[in-house]
């Protein structure tokens, strides 16, 4: 970002977006669309940070760069599962909402964010495509008969959190009510990323880039939700904003 002006301004955080085909919003049905939930962009303005939001497309590693540039920190938020091929697998019947477009905007853009170490926050989807840009692979459904806690749709429970880890600096040893929607979780870790929360049944709850220079984590929750009455959520995108504001 330029030199810092004797006023100093908020932050811009990039935010992505989701896909809806033509119809698929009321009133436009002759064209399609690209959203986000007020609960995202609600959590940025309470950091005191604006946001800007991109649009799902095939972009290139240059265009991913140009744009980190022009901001100060991403949120990659929540949606549908990223295409298993990126990761080296077939697909399994339970994967749904697969966007070619999302799936190259993210990633290219979580690669340069590390490259560039810009401040990331990475929510549910948007961790797993921070894994899957460093070379990680996820488990593509939980099966509660295999022993996965059937709370991973829309209940909240705590996270452990480890000890030492940036994510610790937000919320010392847990969070205690963690809002999930998910049905993946990370297997294979990304290289020079490590995890730093679980759950009680062993999910990867949280990751992050051990690179010290830089701020970027993943959660596999969804702070979002919560973030309005919970302040160990919201303090996720302060703390971003902190880190944010060290760019602007």
């Amino acid at each position: 970002m330029g030199e810092m002006s004797a006023h100093p301004t908020k932050p811009v955080i990039a935010v992505s977006t989701r896909p809806r085909d033509a119809g698929d919003v009321s009133g436009w049905s002759d064209t399609s669309a690209a959203v986000m939930q007020m609960l995202y962009v609600e959590a940025i303005w309470r950091a005191g940070c604006h946001e800007s939001m991109l649009a799902p497309r095939h972009i290139t590693h240059d265009e991913a760069v140009e744009i980190l540039q022009r901001v100060d920190g991403l949120v990659l938020v929540g949606g549908g599962d990223v295409d298993p091929a990126r990761y080296g697998q077939d697909r399994h019947p339970e994967v749904y909402g697969v966007s070619e477009a999302s799936d190259s905007l993210e990633l290219t853009l979580a690669r340069a964010a590390v490259e560039l170490g810009v401040p990331t926050l990475a929510i549910c989807r948007g961790m797993q495509v921070l894994n899957i840009a460093m070379g990680g692979s996820l488990q593509q459904h939980l099966d509660p008969s295999e022993g996965w806690d059937p709370h991973r749709l829309g209940e909240c429970h705590p996270v452990h959190v480890v000890d030492g880890s940036r994510l610790s600096r937000v919320s010392p040893q847990q969070f205690d009510a963690a809002w999930s929607y998910h049905h993946q979780a990370i297997d294979r870790v990304g290289d020079g990323l490590s995890v730093t929360a679980k759950a009680d049944d062993g999910c990867v709850e949280a990751i992050e880039l051990i690179d010290q220079e830089a701020w970027i984590v993943g959660v596999q929750w969804h702070p979002e939700r919560t973030a309005a009455t919970d302040v160990q959520q919201q303090r996720l995108f302060d703390t971003l904003a902190t880190y944010a504001q060290q760019r602007s």
